[in-house]
């Protein structure tokens, strides 16, 4: 069955044309990015769906200042060199404690860089999430930086993190398969899952059960232990050199293996082309992509989502795992746009940071309180807490995060620090009006009730209670009445502490 076919299914139906207005541009830009101003919600608009999810998903059309395999350093971390290798052992040998001390010193300052590099580098990461003119792109690499979860403190290697930071955003909307073939090559990941040494006579089998588990079957979806063993033979050897893949010959399992039932002298990748021909595959990456960009629904998916995720599976499939035809037919469809799946998701820290400052277009002061808001509100960017990545959902929220969450929104609109993290507050010269430059004024000035009824359906979608209006009404009342600036940061500061707000 053709593409076009498959996306004309009853489950991938596309919403009619005539159908993308306001709050379906609105919806797309935040869930297929993070969020968009008023301006770039009614250009989405005027360009349609068609042209809106072609601009965000052909990313590669929008110039962009690339990223050199030279912004960060790459030899903190190396391996020492022959010369060290040599002192260390004949400072064992003489235990000569004065030299051994001296080098242990310099393993730590190592140590130290590089923890200060990737504090850098999740600073860099989140600059660019706010500021990208590729939404998509790194939508994306935050999806998989979750789904091919690694975390630094394990592998204790920035440059490491950074290039596999940059293999998501290389494979972003891109070949799934090709991506797999990648990760089972990637040091941070064979670091962090102990693959770098796994060999012949102690295959570990941490990868291969990751692999299947989390990676693309899903937990218990049509493999065995046995396979799970046999894969890990299938990878011996798998390994790297200082910042590159090798395979180690030496390491290798030759031998036969029967994976899935079929007997071969199988190699990683094609334990990993095995994987992709099996139906669960297709299926678990769809329901991921789902509860990312859809309906984060908890437990067993049923009905008309479930529906949906199996036909997804099935373009998935007959596409070969191309990822942007999957995702223009997820983003066209009117299943995408139903009122059921808009406001559904709890925002992600990262979502509610990187989308709060690109629709509202507040200043950032200093990206390392957004960083040390981020990790306490429970998404440390390249420090998943293990290798399921992070549970999302209602996990976000608590009583400590959502202070947090309140917190830091007032600080991105005043410029007060949020409570918990360092730093200095200082007065914010945020501009508030623009928000409302479209709207009609009367004798030289916005009217409350228009400004209000904007400002809150933009924040949380077309269908505000009556009670957050007339509390916002009430608020400005008791302020004068008048739409300054003052009064817009001052609505917007309730507007973000309402329970709504955290859902896109």
């Amino acid at each position: 069955m053709t593409t076009a076919a498959l996306r004309t299914t009853a489950a991938l139906k596309p919403l009619k044309p005539d159908a993308f207005g306001h709050w379906q541009a609105h919806h797309l830009l935040r869930r297929a990015g993070f969020g968009g101003s008023p301006d770039q919600v009614r250009l989405l608009v005027e360009w349609g769906l068609d042209r809106s999810v072609d601009h965000l998903i052909n990313f590669g059309e929008v110039p962009i200042e690339p990223i050199s395999a030279d912004d960060f350093r790459s030899d903190i971390m190396r391996a020492p060199t022959p010369e060290e290798r040599l002192a260390f052992r004949q400072a064992q040998q003489a235990q000569d404690e004065v030299t051994l001390e001296r080098l242990q010193r310099l393993r730590q300052e190592r140590e130290q860089q590089d923890r200060r590099q990737m504090r850098t580098m999740q600073q860099w990461w989140l600059k660019r999430m706010i500021e990208t003119p590729r939404p998509l792109e790194e939508k994306m690499t935050l999806f998989y930086h979750g789904h091919f979860a690694t975390g630094y403190r394990t592998i204790e290697n920035s440059y490491h993190m950074f290039l596999q930071n940059q293999t998501f955003r290389k494979h972003a909307v891109g070949n799934f398969a090709d991506l797999c073939f990648q990760v089972i090559r990637d040091p941070a990941m064979l670091a962090y899952l102990d693959n770098n040494e796994s060999h012949q006579r102690q295959p570990n089998e941490n990868l291969a059960r990751e692999l299947m588990e989390l990676f693309t079957l899903g937990e218990g979806n049509g493999y065995t232990e046995n396979d799970i063993k046999e894969g890990a033979r299938a990878l011996t050897g798998y390994s790297f050199d200082g910042n590159a893949f090798l395979f180690r010959k030496d390491f290798h399992d030759e031998g036969q293996k029967q994976i899935f039932g079929k007997r071969g002298m199988f190699n990683g990748d094609d334990f990993v082309k095995m994987i992709l021909g099996r139906t669960y595959c297709s299926e678990f990456l769809s329901l991921k992509l789902y509860r990312f960009f859809v309906n984060d629904l908890p437990g067993e998916v049923e009905g008309a989502a479930r529906t949906f995720i199996l036909d997804l599976a099935k373009l998935m499939r007959s596409v070969r795992y191309e990822i942007a035809p999957v995702l223009g037919s997820l983003f066209r469809s009117a299943h995408f746009y139903d009122e059921s799946n808009m406001a559904s998701q709890i925002k992600s820290p990262a979502q509610l940071v990187v989308e709060a400052v690109r629709s509202l277009k507040t200043p950032v002061v200093d990206l390392n309180i957004l960083v040390d808001a981020l990790d306490l509100m429970g998404q440390n960017i390249f420090f998943p807490p293990s290798v399921k990545g992070w549970d999302g959902g209602r996990s976000w929220i608590n009583t400590s995060t959502l202070f947090v969450r309140q917190n830091l929104l007032t600080h991105l609109l005043t410029g007060r620090l949020p409570s918990g993290v360092g730093g200095s507050s200082m007065r914010s010269s945020y501009d508030a009006m623009h928000l409302l430059s479209h709207l009609d004024k009367k004798d030289g000035e916005y009217g409350l009730e228009d400004a209000v009824n904007f400002l809150l359906k933009s924040c949380l979608g077309p269908k505000p209670l009556e009670a957050r209006r007339q509390a916002l009404l009430d608020f400005a009342g008791a302020n004068g009445g008048r739409v300054s600036n003052e009064l817009v940061v001052g609505l917007l500061c309730l507007i973000t502490a309402m329970p709504e707000y955290q859902l896109c």
